[in-house]
């Protein structure tokens, strides 16, 4: 068993953008903050499914495999390998995400 408290985790862009919160050894999960005017910038799995539940925000939009969609909180959505995919917040607020990537392959993402 492992226990994290995500208040004790640090987002990797300082006040916003990925914080893992479980690293391997089968899945990477974690939350995700993007500020007023982010983006994930578009990507793609080669292997991994990318799971997205919203908890904070509403507004911003979520492109996956060419389609866009707007986000509001409790939406969830599910990325298959191969489906390029971004996030972008062109909102004046955060909008807070939990993703989920299984399985584990820290080296499958292709940033396009």
């Amino acid at each position: 068993m492992e226990i994290v408290y995500e208040a004790e985790k640090a987002y990797r862009g300082g006040a916003s953008g990925v914080k893992y919160l479980f690293r391997g050894p089968r899945i990477d999960w974690g939350v995700i903050l993007f500020a007023p005017g982010e983006e994930l910038g578009r990507h793609v799995h080669r292997q991994v499914e990318e799971t997205f539940f919203f908890v904070e925000g509403a507004g911003g939009r979520i492109t996956v495999a060419g389609q866009e969609h707007p986000i509001r909180a409790g939406m969830a959505v599910r990325i298959e390998p191969g489906e390029i995919h971004n996030i972008i917040n062109d909102t004046a607020a955060p909008l807070k995400a939990v993703f989920i990537k299984s399985s584990y392959n820290p080296t499958d993402k292709v940033d396009v």
